[in-house]
């Protein structure tokens, strides 16, 4: 949808009138923006009581930026908000040809200036682009992409990998910072300007961040009991002779010679599950057991930072970022460092690069990637669209998406050095094959094998209290991150009731996520935690982005779309983006969404077998979100007046305008 001027505008723009003049105090009002209604009509508004003429006492309408011509032209506003036919001119000194202006002096006008103008901004570039780094680079990045890399063919995963990341995770990436810079509202609200029946996606974005931060906080909450673990002479996890060991405890580092048998288990490994987990005192999930006081107090203190952190907005949580988002590389360095220097190190990077290309063949490996590269970026958690909105308008969000998902990428491929250079050492330690090593996946590679690793090093204390130090830095910024996603997406949507009570709803809000963690805080909260982050999370985040690109690309148009990139950046997108966003992303989402849902994971976590009908649970727990799309499709439709064609059709056209700055004039292009 190109934005010109109609027939009408441009006989607007071509005729001359007689000066007319305003009484004061009546139909000429302050404030006003310049519209672009669906109908194409154009209404400015300037920040004065009268109209003044443009570029001196030129005698045609001077052309404004984007494409819009200066339509000046004033009207009275009606009891309703609305604006009447009635125009009203301030006289221009000399000019024969006198521009009008039509004013949007309602209610609704007035709220969507106040809101554009009172709408707080990042303090500098550089708290954006940590804040977006902070979220992208997670726990994830540090133990998920190494357990994948070497399992699915080593160095040979680079290449679906790298495809995958530049055909649909990128696109999506700038996709979704573009929508949230141009548009500035949260992931609720930016829907009436795009989709308005598409609105349930912001509603399940927000459960999914829900579920996100309950139990992504508690592995946060496991790593800040290992730091304070850690601030001993001798790790507790280093040796057999504590009160969790049982008689299957083999310490292999110990001076005396012991021999590692297939009953054999770690000190670390006995410290994770029965003294942090204490998972021996819960038969599963359907006996989870008490709860656990020690990481109860840990949570807690947690989202205590948390809070301190984001209740205030953007201008405070930019400015933690910049420890929590730049004290991992230095911790990754130095870990980096010292890895290299261990014996068996060598053993461990070979594993890891170790190209096997029969791999490439097996469809799992590229789905694998894809997943990956998705849950990597993070689009379809709100985060992306509340952080971009919070930037100026003419930023350059496409050079951010760039540098970004680069920094992200190589993050995570540096991660595997780190990782595999201790298991080599634990490798060559054990006398045992990397393989057999590097068997631990998830959080249990960071908190047993790496931990262990740790512990045998000389200055153990030291690197095991920056190690997870490193974890927690790693995990707030992405909670900072998941919450505001939610926080920006309601306060948006609700600004009426919400807008100057942020310290209130952020403090219910932390209150709510820590209740809703209490199943993860219980003995058998592990299990949880794994149902959680395979059935809660995965399947609903893909369907949530596959809808949101096929909104945006189909229904909003990609014509439209690139027009709006084209206001904010001076440049429109290339055919790769268009390509990209209107085809091979949707496709890219719907072959990793098709995958899960036709070959599900089997779960097991330690001895425990998940049973079927956690399987069932699961999937309901992830529908619980995705179902507020279909559900508020049919109520857009109820509700609107009309045929059902007529409901459709005002159901897909963009219902509220967009706030675009043009020096000291807003402008509403819809």
């Amino acid at each position: 949808m190109e934005k010109k001027a109609t027939s009408n505008e441009t006989q607007l723009l071509a005729s001359t009138k007689d000066v007319s003049g305003c009484n004061e105090g009546e139909d000429c009002r302050e404030n006003g923006l310049l519209i672009r209604n669906p109908k194409s009509a154009l209404r400015l508004v300037e920040d004065g009581n009268k109209v003044h003429p443009s570029q001196g006492d030129k005698e045609e309408a001077a052309p404004i930026k984007n494409g819009y011509s200066g339509v000046q032209s004033s009207g009275p506003c009606n009891g309703m908000g609305g604006v009447e036919d009635a125009q009203c001119t301030a006289p221009a000194a000399t000019t024969t040809t006198t521009t009008t202006t039509s004013t949007t002096c309602g209610a609704e006008g007035q709220q969507q200036l106040m809101e554009l103008e009172d709408r707080e901004t990042w303090s500098k570039k550089i708290d954006f682009l940590l804040s977006v780094i902070g979220y992208a680079v997670d726990l994830g990045n540090v133990w998920r992409f190494p357990y994948i890399c070497y399992q699915n063919g080593g160095g040979a995963f680079l290449i679906p990998y790298t495809i995958m990341a530049i055909f649909g995770g990128i696109p999506l990436f700038y996709m979704e910072l573009a929508l949230g810079q141009y548009h500035r509202n949260g992931c609720i609200s930016i829907w009436r300007k795009i989709c308005p029946i598409f609105k349930g996606i912001g509603f399940a974005i927000c459960i999914i961040d829900l579920y996100v931060a309950s139990y992504y906080n508690t592995i946060m909450a496991w790593a800040f009991y290992y730091l304070v673990s850690s601030f001993t002479a001798e790790l507790p996890w280093t040796s057999c002779t504590n009160a969790w060991n049982t008689g299957n405890c083999t310490n292999y580092f110990s001076k005396d010679n012991v021999s590692w048998t297939m009953y054999s288990i770690s000190p670390a490994e006995e410290f994770y599950t029965r003294q942090v987990l204490q998972v021996h005192r819960s038969n599963g999930l359907d006996d989870l057991g008490g709860i656990s006081w020690q990481l109860t107090l840990c949570l807690l203190l947690i989202f205590t930072i948390v809070y301190f952190s984001i209740w205030k907005g953007v201008k405070t949580s930019g400015k933690v970022v910049w420890v929590t988002a730049t004290f991992p590389y230095i911790i990754l360095f130095i870990l980096l460092v010292r890895g290299a220097t261990l014996p068996g190190a060598w053993r461990g990077v070979l594993y890891y690069l170790k190209p096997d290309w029969q791999k490439l063949l097996a469809t799992e490996v590229w789905v694998d990637a894809a997943a990956q590269i998705f849950f990597s970026l993070g689009p379809g958690f709100g985060v992306l669209l509340a952080y971009a909105s919070y930037n100026k308008f003419h930023n350059n969000c496409y050079q951010d998406a760039l540098v970004t998902s680069t920094v992200n990428c190589l993050t995570s491929f540096v991660s595997g050095f780190v990782i595999f250079t201790v298991l080599g050492y634990m490798a060559e330690m054990r006398n045992e094959d990397v393989s057999e090593v590097a068997k631990d996946t998830g959080p249990s590679l960071l908190f047993i094998t790496y931990a262990e690793a740790i512990a045998n090093m000389p200055a153990s204390t030291f690197f095991a209290i920056i190690f997870f130090l490193m974890l927690l830095t790693l995990g707030l910024d992405s909670t900072f991150a998941g919450l505001e996603g939610v926080i920006t997406g309601v306060l948006d949507e609700f600004p009426h009731v919400w807008s100057k009570r942020r310290e209130l709803f952020v403090l219910g809000l932390i209150i709510i996520c820590f209740l809703g963690s209490l199943a993860t805080l219980t003995f058998g909260g592990a299990y949880v935690v794994k149902l959680f982050e395979e059935y809660a999370t995965g399947p609903a985040v893909l369907t949530v982005v596959f809808l949101e690109a096929v909104a945006v690309a189909w229904f909003y148009g990609i014509t439209q779309f690139c027009n709006d990139v084209k206001e904010m950046l001076g440049f429109a997108p290339g055919w790769y983006w268009r390509i990209c966003w209107v085809a091979i992303s949707p496709i890219f989402l719907l072959f990793v969404t098709c995958s899960f849902l036709s070959n599900p994971p089997e779960l097991r976590l330690f001895d425990y077998n998940y049973p079927y009908w956690t399987t069932v649970v699961g999937y309901c727990i992830g529908t619980s979100s995705v179902i507020c799309i279909p559900i508020y499709m049919v109520y857009r439709l109820v509700v609107t007046p009309g045929t059902l064609k007529e409901r459709i059709l005002k159901s897909i056209t963009p219902e509220t305008a967009t706030e675009i700055p043009i020096g000291d004039i807003r402008m509403n292009a819809v």
